[in-house]
């Protein structure tokens, strides 16, 4: 077999090139969504990464007395709070979390997320993106 012919089918199925991306690339001030609730820093990281992708994660520091409003999720997303304080809201339940606590939210619940305390809550949101096929 030649070279040419073998690192074709080696690269059949070869995953495509990771990617770096840097966070100060993808920052931008603005107001939450599902309710435009105060203010916000977005660092929306992944849409730095060709598509498709399979999921979503983002960096969103909600300035004091924001919220990412209640809305109804098609998927599980997972807030992680790296820094501040907040609560979480689901299907009516609310909870306190704080840094190093993270929130697993089920498809087909209604949530919402709001700062508490004097400093932005930061948060690592998670979530699956469909894919185009899927």
């Amino acid at each position: 077999m030649s070279a040419l012919l073998a690192a074709l089918l080696a690269s059949a199925g070869a995953a495509p090139a990771m990617v770096v991306i840097d966070e100060a690339a993808t920052v931008r001030e603005e107001a939450p969504p599902h309710g435009r609730i105060g203010m916000s820093t977005a660092y929306r990281i992944s849409d730095a990464v060709p598509a498709p992708r399979s999921f979503e994660f983002r960096k969103r520091a909600l300035h004091v007395g924001a919220a990412i409003g209640v809305h109804a999720i098609g998927h599980d997303e997972i807030y992680y709070v790296l820094s501040g304080t907040g609560i979480v809201h689901s299907d009516g339940e609310e909870k306190a979390l704080t840094a190093g606590t993270a929130a697993w939210l089920y498809k087909g619940a209604k949530v919402g997320i709001r700062q508490t305390g004097g400093e932005p809550l930061v948060l690592i949101i998670a979530y699956p993106n469909k894919v185009a096929g899927q």
